[in-house]
């Protein structure tokens, strides 16, 4: 019996419920599908990545067929075959691409001249790390090539010039004023010339012209002031000085300013650019090494809009100021890792105060080795429903209190990094009452505990109501997709077997869990059968048999991580050949039964495998990138 014809719509409605993994799936039963799958609400933002090969000259024809879309192609050069890429992108793609990146390339300007005539809808390009481009000095030298680059790119909003050695004044001048309305650009790693400050009355001219000067970066700020809102000058060598000349341009009003590892700044310069640039709504200053609690402070006073604040690996950041920025009521994404001063105190009292306050979405705290029990309870129920990550990653003093209190008072989680964390144990995860503790059984819902008085930690006398009564489990954490659990060394079959069943879960890290077995593999297998990505290194007791079991029901699986497991030989890769064809990373490093000979013959049989790292798998000191 012929099952009905439905209409195309009905059959993309139907589609809409499904994981976008299980929607491309689904395309390639049928036409009807695949027209269905094509439905322009499947199709927005879409990105396609691909290397130089001949056959990615059909792939780019077909594409024709699309509205719009972007495209990553690596690995060009001065072949006649990338020549002929390039071309076929101009011809049937042109006014149709949005974006267009060329990571790991080494086009000349002839071939890249040829081509962006045609993309006059091009909205983003990348040319982040393609010194070939500009190492003569000559790129867009003629007025005519200028010219017609000009009447292309006139509409572009996002340049990306990152890791560029040889971008010197007349290039960055010449190519930037054919793009005159950017609002994204990117200089990210490039080598730029901060020796002299005009607010100080240095000469204008003193920059070099082998180098882009701050002088020629001023002089784009002040022309494109109106359309400019992000800017990326992270791994630079940006002084004091010539962030406070950037950010006191007339009519320069930045939402977005990276400055990540640009260790010379101090806190007066972010001082005034806070209050320059108030309107900032994503501020990363990771890794500047100079800044304390005084550019904390300058940050809540200044930047009412602030929706990301990174500070990262800001050593002198302490809990200072944080109570003040706490009460940023836009503030949804913060990264404290690795601000070994931060206990959480301030933070727990900025968020009690009766006032408006930050609904943070993501927090970070990874390596904050002073966050304790105490302060994760009190976080926990004055985040709520709204945190959907946290990474909590070698907070070494957390215990199962902790992880109970995240499973009772973060239901919203989306993922949870809990790696290193050595005190964790099968307990906190189940919910349950060691019970060596001898406690009196009391109610399953651990109870609130309001704050008193002022907003305050709570102290371990506190805890005692909480520490000796069951709680939710993980498994309450229904939605969770990246789960990462490395070296919680406590943790055993008991656990693993009974808490992890996501359906929803992404990523997982079991890692150097050394008593977990094939029983918790196989557990996870058979409940979390949307893993892509799954990381097993130093788990001993992880074998062949086990593999065996598990991968057949791992059909999304992507990268696979295997090192030091000696219970894993060549059989395993064979399990891989057969079952993981979507396998796009694998390690099997320091795996003393995995032969090299193997791998290659692996790599032959899956087509989107694209490493292998197997480091002295049986002997031998190998990495294979595909």
């Amino acid at each position: 019996m012929e099952s009905p014809h439905l209409p195309t719509e009905i059959i993309s409605y139907i589609l809409s419920y499904l994981h976008v993994t299980d929607r491309k799936e689904a395309s390639m039963v049928c036409k009807s599908w695949y027209e269905a799958s094509q439905d322009h609400r499947f199709q927005k933002n879409v990105t396609f990545k691909f290397p130089v090969s001949t056959s990615s000259l059909d792939f780019i024809r077909a594409l024709e067929r699309r509205p719009r879309c972007g495209l990553v192609i690596s690995h060009l050069d001065g072949s006649s075959l990338s020549r002929q890429i390039l071309l076929e992108v101009g011809l049937h793609l042109g006014s149709r691409l949005d974006s267009l990146a060329l990571p790991g390339s080494s086009i000349i300007e002839s071939s890249l001249l040829g081509l962006l005539p045609h993309l006059t809808g091009l909205r983003k390009l990348d040319l982040h790390g393609l010194d070939s481009l500009f190492m003569s000095g000559a790129f867009l030298s003629r007025q005519e090539h200028r010219q017609q680059v000009q009447n292309a790119l006139g509409n572009l909003e996002e340049l990306d010039l990152s890791d560029l050695r040889y971008l010197s004044d007349l290039s960055f001048n010449r190519l930037t004023s054919c793009t005159p309305r950017l609002r994204r650009l990117a200089l990210a790693g490039c080598h730029i010339a901060f020796e002299f400050d005009p607010y100080r009355g240095s000469p204008v001219g003193s920059g070099s012209s082998a180098l882009v000067s701050l002088r020629n970066l001023l002089s784009l700020l002040q022309k494109q002031a109106s359309t400019l809102r992000s800017l990326d000058l992270s791994r630079t060598s940006i002084t004091p000085e010539s962030l406070r000349s950037i950010a006191q341009v007339p009519g320069l009003r930045l939402e977005d300013l990276s400055l990540r590892g640009c260790k010379e700044l101090t806190d007066y310069s972010m001082e005034i650019l806070c209050k320059h640039q108030s309107g900032l709504k994503t501020l990363d200053v990771r890794a500047c090494t100079e800044l304390t609690s005084r550019t904390v402070l300058a940050v809540a006073t200044d930047l009412k809009e602030l929706q990301s604040l990174s500070l990262s690996q800001d050593w002198k950041i302490t809990d200072k100021g944080l109570t003040e920025l706490m009460a940023l009521p836009c503030l949804r994404t913060l990264d404290l890792s690795e601000c070994l001063h931060v206990s959480g105190a301030d933070l727990v009292k900025g968020l009690s105060s009766p006032q408006p306050r930050a609904q943070l979405q993501a927090l970070s705290l990874r390596n904050c080795s002073y966050i304790r029990d105490t302060a994760m309870f009190s976080l926990t129920q004055l985040l709520g429903s709204n945190l959907r990550k946290l990474d909590l990653t070698s907070c070494v003093y957390l215990t199962d209190i902790s992880v109970r209190a995240i499973a009772t008072y973060l239901p919203a989680l989306v993922v949870l990094r809990l790696g290193w964390c050595k005190e964790i144990s099968d307990w906190g995860l189940l919910g349950m009452v060691e019970p060596t503790k001898n406690c009196e059984p009391r109610d399953k819902e651990p109870p609130s505990l309001p704050f008193q008085e002022k907003p305050r930690l709570v102290t371990d006398e506190d805890l005692g109501a909480f520490r000796d009564q069951e709680g939710a489990s993980l498994l309450a954490l229904r939605g969770l997709q990246e789960l990462d659990l490395s070296a919680c060394s406590k943790l055993t079959d008991t656990s693993i077997t009974q808490v992890l069943r996501f359906p929803d879960l992404q990523r997982l890290s079991l890692s150097m869990l050394p008593e977990i077995s094939d029983e918790s593999l196989v557990s996870v297998a058979l409940h979390c059968r949307n893993l892509t990505s799954l990381a097993l290194n130093l788990c001993p007791q992880i074998s062949d048999q086990g593999m065996a079991r598990a991968l057949p029901l791992l059909h999304r699986l992507q990268h696979l991580f295997l090192a030091c497991c000696d219970g894993v030989t060549n059989e395993t890769l064979s399990i891989i050949a057969l079952h993981c064809d979507r396998l796009r990373t694998l390690d099997v490093s320091m795996c003393k039964d995995i032969t090299v000979h193997q791998v290659e013959l692996l790599q032959s049989r899956l087509p989107f495998l694209e490493k292998v790292q197997c480091r002295f798998a049986n002997g031998a000191d190998f990495t294979m990138v595909l």
